[in-house]
């Protein structure tokens, strides 16, 4: 499969820390040239965290934050405002930090499961204990995603959007392992079948090849997020992961984004990069000549926890393996 990216290219997950989305910005423009993305930054509170901003993409369906978390409600209030206005101040600063640039760009959006798996319903439970909510909420972000790229084309019109949808929470679906309100009890368990066609609905807004969906949880189900439709997996190589499965996704075209730098500060070099990836890719029994077509490096998971000096240098090092990978091929 033909994917808008460039061999050899590397890419962030999604989250920095700070507060400065220009400085963020021109971080991940800098450091990123061949697959930059737009950032999140938590740690301008609520609203700018993962699940705020995956709710400000719901259409017709308004949040507020209750002492729990975010809660879907009857009218939007100022919770989603703050959200809504971090996002268009983002949107607006990548519009002007990517004038002229040319090339593949990812954004990331909150997938239908980890979003119902967080939300809760007026009534406090999660959303995804209730299937025909979670299905109204899938429709929601789907409409929501289908503007948002719109409004990206019309933003950035040379760039190639990539589209990464964080789904953390999909293991916990699958096994029952959501918690319920009192903490004592966890949401039924949601068949495969039914989580790969929701998730297959919400990926069906995306140009084919540029659907990613992120899994950093252990034992994520690589075929599962083929079958619903992902070009690319981005998962923790350090997590248990089924090499059948990889192997597999490389033969079928499927792109390998595989987290090996830690999402906090910690010792870090090339090697720290590049030895995970080598090691996982010799035991699947591929030729280094494919590697730079088939992986891209990335942080393990978000780096909003880590230092800023950090960052800079785990989005250093990730670009300077991809490209020693384009070297080797």
């Amino acid at each position: 499969m033909t994917h808008p990216w460039p061999a050899g290219a590397a890419t962030g997950v999604g989250s920095l820390p700070g507060t400065d989305i220009d400085e963020a910005l021109r971080l991940v423009f800098g450091e990123l040239p061949d697959l930059p993305h737009l950032p999140e930054l938590p740690a301008r509170g609520a609203g700018a965290d993962m699940i705020g901003r995956g709710a400000s993409f719901l259409a017709e369906l308004p949040v507020e934050i209750q002492p729990s978390g975010w809660r879907l409600t009857a009218h939007p209030g100022r919770d989603l405002r703050r959200a809504l206005d971090f996002l268009a101040r983002d949107l607006d600063a990548l519009e002007a930090a990517a004038e002229g640039y040319a090339g593949a760009l990812k954004v990331q959006v909150v997938g239908p499961w980890t979003l119902a798996a967080s939300l809760e319903l007026p009534n406090g439970h999660r959303v995804v204990s209730d299937h025909g909510a979670t299905r109204d909420l899938a429709a929601s972000l789907a409409e929501g995603l289908r503007a948002h790229l719109a409004d990206l084309a019309r933003r950035v019109p040379g760039a190639t959007i990539v589209v990464q949808l964080d789904e953390p929470s999909i293991p916990a679906v699958l096994t029952a392992a959501v918690p319920t309100p009192s903490g004592f009890g966890t949401a039924r368990a949601v068949d495969a079948s039914v989580v790969d066609q929701t998730l297959g609905n919400v990926l069906s807004v995306i140009p084919e090849g540029a659907r990613v969906v992120h899994c950093c949880a252990a034992d994520p189900p690589i075929e599962l997020l083929r079958g619903a439709g992902a070009d690319a997996v981005s998962i923790d190589a350090a997590q248990p992961l089924d090499n059948d499965a990889l192997g597999e996704a490389v033969e079928a075209g499927t792109s390998l984004w595989l987290g090996v730098l830690p999402g906090t500060d910690a010792k870090i070099s090339l090697d720290t990069a590049r030895e995970p990836i080598l090691k996982r890719w010799h035991a699947l029994g591929f030729p280094d000549s494919q590697l730079a077509d088939a992986v891209v490096p990335t942080p393990s998971c978000g780096l909003a926890g880590a230092s800023e000096a950090y960052a800079r240098r785990a989005l250093e090092l990730a670009r300077d393996t991809g490209r020693a990978f384009h070297d080797m091929s």
